[in-house]
C-alpha cells in the first residue's frame, strides 16, 4: 500500500523560502513520476510541478516557473519542492502525488498525501 507524507510547510513572509518534503512508502518509488499540487481556500486543486521517475526531467506551472524547484532522491524515497521568492498567492495546502507512470504529467495521478499548509504573509 502506498503512503505519502508531506512535511515542511509553515508560515513565511513574502520573498521567503520553504522546502517541502514528501516521504513515500510502498513499492517501487523509483518507477513512478511524482508531482506537487496545491489547493487554496475556495479554489480547485491545481498542478504545481512534476518530475519523471529518474529525476532527469521536470516541468512547472507557469505561476511558479523560475521560483520553485522539484527534485527527488530515489535512495531516500523522497520528493522535494524548493519554494523561493514566495508570494501571498502561493498560500495553499500543498499535496504530493504519485503518477500512474514514469513520465512527467500534469494530471495522471492515483495516490495522494494528506497535504501540508503553506502560508505566505505580506
Amino acid at each position: 500500500q502506498v503512503q505519502l507524507v508531506e512535511s515542511g510547510g509553515g508560515m513565511v513572509q513574502t520573498g521567503g523560502s520553504l522546502r517541502l518534503s514528501c516521504a513515500y512508502s510502498g513499492r517501487s518509488f523509483s518507477d513512478y513520476a511524482m508531482g506537487w499540487f496545491r489547493q487554496a481556500p475556495g479554489h480547485q486543486r491545481e498542478y504545481v510541478a512534476t518530475i519523471n521517475y529518474r529525476g532527469s526531467i521536470t516541468a512547472y506551472a507557469d505561476s511558479v516557473k523560475g521560483r520553485f524547484s522539484i527534485s527527488r532522491d530515489n535512495a531516500k524515497n523522497t520528493v522535494y519542492l524548493q519554494m523561493n521568492f514566495l508570494k501571498p498567492e502561493d498560500t495553499a495546502v500543498y499535496y504530493c502525488a504519485r503518477s500512474r507512470g514514469r513520465l512527467t504529467t500534469r494530471s495522471d495521478y492515483d495516490n495522494w498525501g494528506q497535504g501540508t499548509q503553506v502560508t505566505v504573509t505580506s
